[in-house]
């Protein structure tokens, strides 16, 4: 049987190369020359090593069959497939090679579309021209080429190219010396690229055709536009020193659409003293997390936030109209536990700032930018990194509703994130006394502090600046006993808040007790009036969100 038309065997092993990103490609393929190799390509790939002068099959001249539908098909054929798919270990695929006349392919470079800056562009791209981004020809060699990675050595990241070229030289130029091992895991990130591919096409699709459940206010609507299959990809970014303990080992990933900004924790711009650990990333992301909670028009008279976590729980927070006095009341509210924390501003950092958070020891400091002069006063001490977060503004966006994953045994629970939404004026005083404005100002700002403590969770305020937080304890009355033991004096008067009911009446007497004036809870305990009976004994204030703030 023969092929009319086909290419005649050259006897050098073949290397296919298409490639969206063309990196590295020219020197790649000169080197494949230099070691022997003759070159196969489509398109632009082609177009760009023949204006380099390199001597290049079209897989035209392969196939014996024009590109067609404006490029949609072109790689799709048996001459091309057949000897990515043949055993050569396998007489009877051997023989039908010779039959055919396909001349093995020892090698293939191929990168898809990038479909997932196609969907992400501002203006989003039509639904056509968006269609038109999603990749065929590419996928189907790569998945055929790992699948089959004993006779073809498969690469998708030019960053492989030298090491590739190393092998081939160890081994003379011939495809069939690189070890199999080498082969594996070429064809592991070959499908790898694939599946992320894949993910980013599923998930960019399925906003756009049923939308997300952080696109809608009405928990219903929410609800009904979770997937079907959760999908998520992420690259790894770098290994880290080691995880929660040093007996564990750790990782960084980033998600495929924050790839190319530093508007993320993940992609902001690290400086300064050693490399970040699995710790500092968790303690910064609950630091972030509330600080853009607090980077809001809600206090125009006080924009300036400054957020002090340790362990994943605020030990200090507050909202003030300049970044120095946010600072030093955030830190006195628990400067004990400041001491290793990360801390957070909403605004760009200034000298007066750096030079007073001078003696304390940081971990990490977080914000959308620091002056000339605070950055060079900051880095004097060698200890300090500094994470800058581009923002709009040069303040730091606001926290917005998302979706957010916990992997649990044997799979996976998802649901909506966002700040507390509150109707205010839907919130009831169920007390005697009744709650005065400025209570009612300490009280949206404690709510928006307490939501992101570890339940169970009290915070105590005065005015903007918390003066006790009670985390994450089995006890609520215990919360309640540690915010009033950190607060000191600072709770006579103050504004509690606590992310669910009191189940008894006792967790507020110990907080009449203290001295806390005012109390903003959400109800609903079998209980209240228990409660409420205790508030108004007590003369203490007491207003009802219905609204509960578990953070588990």
């Amino acid at each position: 049987m023969s092929i009319t038309g086909a290419t005649m065997d050259s006897g050098k092993p073949r290397a296919l190369l298409s490639v969206w990103d063309k990196t590295g490609i020219v020197d790649f393929a000169t080197s494949l020359v230099e070691l022997g190799f003759e070159l196969v390509s489509t398109g632009g790939t082609a177009k760009k090593l023949k204006q380099s002068g390199l001597p290049v099959l079209s897989v035209s001249d392969v196939t014996q069959h024009p590109e067609i539908f404006d490029g949609r098909v072109k790689t799709l054929h048996p001459a091309i497939h057949g000897p990515l798919l043949a055993r050569l270990q396998k007489e009877e695929d051997r023989i039908g090679m010779n039959e055919l006349q396909y001349t093995p392919i020892s090698l293939v470079a191929c990168n898809l579309y990038p479909f997932v800056s196609a969907a992400t562009t501002d203006p989003p791209l039509d639904e056509d021209a968006l269609l038109e981004m999603i990749d065929i020809g590419g996928p189907t060699m790569v998945r055929a080429s790992a699948k089959n990675h004993a006779n073809v050595i498969i690469c998708c990241n030019p960053k492989d190219y030298d090491s590739i070229v190393e092998d081939l030289v160890k081994s003379k130029g011939d495809p069939s010396g690189v070890p199999l091992g080498r082969r594996q895991n070429l064809a592991l990130v070959a499908y790898q690229h694939t599946a992320s591919y894949d993910v980013a096409i599923a998930n960019a699709l399925h906003k756009r055709w049923k939308n997300v459940p952080e696109s809608f206010d009405d928990i219903d609507e929410q609800s009904k536009r979770f997937h079907d299959t959760l999908l998520a990809s992420s690259i790894k970014m770098e290994t880290l020193r080691y995880g929660e303990n040093a007996h564990q080992s750790a990782a960084l990933f980033v998600d495929d659409e924050a790839l190319g900004n530093h508007s993320t924790l993940v992609t902001a711009q690290v400086e300064g003293g050693k490399a970040m650990s699995y710790n500092n990333y968790s303690d910064a992301d609950a630091t972030l997390r509330l600080c853009r909670s607090l980077s809001t028009d809600e206090w125009p008279d006080s924009p300036h936030a400054c957020v002090i976590v340790k362990h994943n729980n605020p030990c200090g927070v507050a909202l003030s109209a300049n970044q120095v006095e946010a600072f030093q009341n955030a830190l006195e509210s628990d400067p004990e536990s400041a001491f290793g924390s990360i801390i957070c501003f909403n605004e760009i950092v200034t000298l007066d700032t750096a030079e007073a958070m001078a003696e304390l020891f940081i971990e990490v400091l977080i914000a959308p930018g620091y002056t000339d002069e605070a950055k060079k006063y900051i880095m004097k001490k060698s200890n300090r990194r500094l994470l800058t977060i581009e923002s709009p503004n040069d303040r730091l966006a606001p926290l917005e509703r998302k979706r957010i994953l916990k992997q649990i045994e044997g799979g996976w629970i998802a649901q909506t994130e966002e700040p507390p939404i509150i109707d205010w004026n839907s919130a009831r005083t169920v007390t005697k006394k009744g709650v005065s404005q400025s209570e009612m100002d300490s009280m949206k700002f404690a709510i928006r502090v307490c939501e992101q403590v570890k339940s169970n969770a009290i915070v105590m305020v005065q005015g903007l600046s918390t003066v006790g937080i009670g985390p994450g304890q089995t006890s609520r009355v215990e919360a309640v006993r540690i915010a009033a033991r950190r607060a000191g004096e600072r709770a006579k008067g103050s504004v509690l808040a606590s992310d669910a009911f009191f189940p008894f009446a006792d967790g507020l007497e110990q907080a009449a007790e203290a001295g806390a004036a005012a109390i903003v809870q959400p109800g609903g305990s079998i209980r209240d009036e228990e409660v409420i009976a205790a508030a108004d004994r007590l003369g203490i204030s007491m207003l009802f969100t219905g609204h509960r703030l578990f953070r588990h």
